[in-house]
């Protein structure tokens, strides 16, 4: 059970400094979570009692935190979010739980990784979640509060802050907030959950990897040219996928690059495989350039003038379309060791 605490005000400003006194926070103002406030949020989905607020829906590293609806509702509450996204908060916390994402070793590495959350199906319109221009950026309190929400509950009950609990070296913006939604009504395909078999009305994805890495094609009609550049953000040195064969993309299409490469004819796993193919860096300039790596065995037997390629799989290379109007795309690099988890959205 959580614990009541009294205030002599519920100021905004007190708020803020008695949580600094206790190292909780992300150093920006809170939302006081007033018993209210926290019973308005849990209502969105505990209604009747089909559920126990006070139930564990996961366990999160590396302090082994139980997080409940009623702590995940607080920290909700206190990052600003609208009582009804709680669902959203349920299902992105027990993605972060499951063992393939590697909770732990995410907020233990000195790597700047966080966990990039993408809303997808018929919550995006009704909860009001951008995933049109500006989908990372600030504007839109949906994907702003549910991201920040997501790094409170890592502050607060995962124990992930900086030290003991998160080993960043520099961290990154996105440990604020990384939020994001599928621009469903842009893309030419399917949508993202049903092409890797979970078919619901909405789901959620996370991904724990990098901030984003433009690139922008301007001119060109065809796929080869606009996915080159896109495979030439993934050939580097410096992304913590390189010595990680098994490490994924995800590859965040603009509604306009999506639309021309389909135009074409091209399918999301044309897309795929072309990166996978294009996106490659001699073998021995890696061989120099690592010394500890983690590759199939039949990448560690090619010739050093080989190419060889940043992923050792296509399904390892993650397309959906997000964004709005302009002729730039991203990639997200992953941390390496973790692999993304796409759950339906779920009470």
């Amino acid at each position: 059970m959580t614990e009541e605490l009294e205030l002599s005000t519920d100021t905004p400003e007190a708020l803020i400094e008695f949580f600094e006194s206790k190292g909780w926070g992300d150093g920006l103002p809170l939302v006081p979570p007033t018993r209210d406030r926290v019973e308005a949020m849990l209502a969105t989905a505990t209604s009747g009692e089909r559920f126990d607020p006070d139930e564990v829906v996961a366990t999160l590293e590396p302090r082994l935190g139980e997080a409940t609806r009623r702590t995940i509702a607080i920290n909700a509450v206190l990052a600003g979010c609208k009582p009804g996204v709680l669902p959203v908060l349920v299902s992105a916390i027990r993605a972060l739980a499951r063992p393939e994402l590697n909770l732990r070793g995410v907020n233990a590495t000195t790597h700047p990784v966080a966990p990039l959350l993408v809303v997808h199906g018929a919550a995006v319109s009704e909860l009001g979640f951008n995933a049109g221009l500006g989908t990372f950026g600030p504007g839109t309190r949906a994907n702003a509060t549910v991201g920040r929400a997501i790094r409170l509950v890592l502050l607060h009950i995962a124990g992930a802050r900086p030290g003991d609990g998160d080993a960043s070296t520099q961290g990154q913006p996105s440990k604020y907030a990384y939020c994001i939604a599928e621009n469903e009504a842009a893309s030419p395909w399917e949508t993202y959950p049903r092409s890797i078999g979970v078919d619901a009305p909405s789901a959620v994805t996370i991904h724990c990897g990098e901030n984003p890495h433009n690139f922008h094609d301007m001119e060109s009609d065809a796929p080869e040219a606009i996915l080159d550049k896109g495979a030439s953000v993934m050939a580097t040195l410096g992304s913590n996928n390189a010595p990680v064969s098994s490490a994924e993309f995800f590859v965040v299409l603009g509604p306009e690059h999506a639309a021309t490469i389909a135009t074409a004819g091209w399918t999301r796993r044309d897309v795929q495989s072309y990166l996978y193919e294009r996106a490659r860096l001699p073998a021995g300039l890696l061989r120099e350039a690592f010394d500890v790596v983690q590759y199939r065995p039949w990448l560690k037997a090619l010739d050093d003038d080989d190419a060889q390629p940043m992923t050792d799989h296509p399904d390892n290379i993650r397309v959906l379309v997000s964004g709005g109007p302009g002729k730039h795309s991203c990639v997200i690099p992953s941390w390496g060791m973790t692999s993304s988890v796409t759950l339906p959205l779920e009470p």
